[in-house]
Formats: C-alpha cells, sequence, structure tokens
C-alpha cells in the first residue's frame, strides 16, 4: 500500500513539473505574437518608447495596417500569393496522391520502389544547393523566370516527395484493399476506385499536406525571390521588405504586414485543425 502511495506521489509530482514545462513553453511561443499584437496599434514612437505598454501615449490607431497595405500594394501581392499558394498546394495534393497509390498497390513494380526510394533521398538535399544551378538553368538557358507557372512548377517539385511519402503511409495503413475489390467487382475501373473510394478516405492526410505545404508556400520568400523580378509578380514575404530601409525601418508597418500575411494562413489552420488532429491519430490503435 505504502509503496503504491509512493508511485500515485511521484506520479502526481511528473504531471506538475511536465504541466510547468508545458506552460513555460506556451508562454515562449506565444510571448512575440502577442507583442506584435499590442504593438501594432501604436505609432511607431510609442513602440520606441514602451513596447510593452498596452496602449502608447498616442492611443489606439489602425494607421499602419493602411500605410502597410498602400506602401506594399497589398491586395496585388495578396491575389499573387494566393493564386501561387493555391495551385501549387491543389496541384501537389493530386499529384502525389496518384504517384503513392500506384506505388502502393504496385509492389512488384521495381521502377515504382526505385522511384519512391529517390524521392525519399531527394528530402535531405539543401534547397541552398541548387539554387545557383537552378537560376542558371531555368533563367540563363529556357529564359522561363518571371513567371508564376514556374515559380507553381517548381514549388509542386520541391514539396511532391515528402507528400507522396505522407500519402504512401496512409494508403498503405489506412485503406483496405478489400474496399478496392469490392469496387472492382461492382464493376469500377482504377481510376474511379481513386477518386470515388481512395481519395474521400485520405482527407486526414490531404488536410495536413495541405496545412504544411499552404504555409511553406504561402510564407516562402527565398525561391519567389529567385523567380520573380518584376514588381507585378510579388507576393507578400517579398513586398514586406520594402519596410526595411537601410538607415532605419518603421517597426509598426512591419508588424502591420506581418499580421496582414499571417491571417489567411491563421484561418485555414484553425478550419482543417481538426482534420489535421484526425491525420495524426489514425492508425494509431488497431482493433
Amino acid at each position: 500500500m505504502k509503496k503504491e502511495v509512493v508511485e500515485a506521489k511521484r506520479f502526481q509530482a511528473g504531471n506538475i513539473a511536465l504541466t510547468v514545462i508545458l506552460g513555460v513553453t506556451l508562454i515562449l511561443f506565444v510571448a512575440p505574437f502577442a507583442l506584435v499584437i499590442v504593438n501594432v496599434f501604436k505609432p511607431m514612437s510609442d513602440i520606441t518608447a514602451n513596447p510593452l505598454a498596452i496602449i502608447g501615449k498616442h492611443g489606439f490607431t489602425i494607421d499602419n495596417f493602411v500605410e502597410a497595405m498602400d506602401k506594399m500594394h497589398f491586395w496585388r501581392v495578396a491575389a499573387n500569393s494566393t493564386i501561387i499558394t493555391l495551385s501549387a498546394t491543389v496541384l501537389t495534393v493530386l499529384v502525389s496522391a496518384m504517384v503513392a497509390y500506384v506505388i502502393v498497390r504496385n509492389p512488384e513494380w521495381k521502377l515504382g520502389g526505385i522511384l519512391f526510394s529517390l524521392m525519399i533521398a531527394s528530402m535531405v538535399i539543401p534547397f541552398q544547393v541548387l539554387m545557383v544551378p537552378l537560376v542558371s538553368v531555368y533563367g540563363g538557358i529556357f529564359h522561363v523566370l518571371n513567371d508564376r507557372t514556374t515559380l507553381i512548377l517548381m514549388h509542386v517539385g520541391f514539396s511532391v516527395s515528402l507528400a507522396t511519402f505522407m500519402f504512401h503511409g496512409a494508403i498503405r495503413t489506412n485503406i483496405p484493399m478489400e474496399l478496392e475489390e469490392a469496387a472492382e467487382i461492382d464493376g469500377c475501373s482504377k481510376w474511379r476506385t481513386f477518386w470515388r473510394i481512395v481519395f474521400p478516405l485520405l482527407k486526414p492526410t490531404i488536410a495536413t499536406v495541405t496545412i504544411i505545404d499552404a504555409m511553406a508556400f504561402w510564407n516562402d520568400y527565398l525561391l519567389p525571390s529567385l523567380v520573380l523580378g518584376r514588381k507585378q509578380l510579388y507576393t507578400i514575404p517579398i513586398a514586406t521588405q520594402a519596410f526595411y530601409g537601410t538607415y532605419s525601418t518603421d517597426i509598426g508597418l512591419i508588424m502591420a504586414a506581418l499580421l496582414l500575411a499571417m491571417l489567411p494562413i491563421l484561418i485555414l489552420y484553425l478550419f482543417l485543425q481538426r482534420f489535421i488532429v484526425e491525420g495524426v491519430t489514425s492508425g494509431a490503435v488497431k482493433g
């Protein structure tokens, strides 16, 4: 009995310690975001004077948002970011899901196994290694830079390996072969079986891939800065560089621009959160 009491106390102490650690971690992660929210509604002078004050001496203002949207041509760059992110994400999901399905359902196909191995191996190659050859080949030889389509296809090419890996595991683990066999008996072709049965059952994985890739595409600065040279094609991360001056930087405008850039992805995450959690936990417990 005494041993059980000691173990119960240790378990309780462990829970308390874990709660404290998680609480401190949460504060460390949330603090920068809270600081942005507090200061984005203050003029530059109030931010410099007291960045921790909830309301500055000059009161509450939305001038930072108005000026930031005007200087960065927000609606234009937001449209560019939306087109690029939406197109690249949809293509990545569709292509990777189909590739993973073909590889999983054809284990005897040696070329599929080799292709899958090469895709996994490609994920360890840093993008910085490919930057110079990428610009040299596609810009100097093919002359296809300064185009949204080029950037979209590059995003798909760089992200399809991880997405295929995730779909591969989901199809192999969570999609019973019996469902497809029953559909085949009913006269369904492989194409219809995939779209009518397999693909709808991949919703958790689709949501996970969507949020990972959409965040990466929306927030990416390096690749768009290499591909898009014309201001009319700028995305939000590139446009925010207009607020970084050589001798001075308006922190209020930068915070407003970053908050505007953050909101669409935050809304998307909140909308897909339920599916993401389902995707992480699916297959963890098998009956």
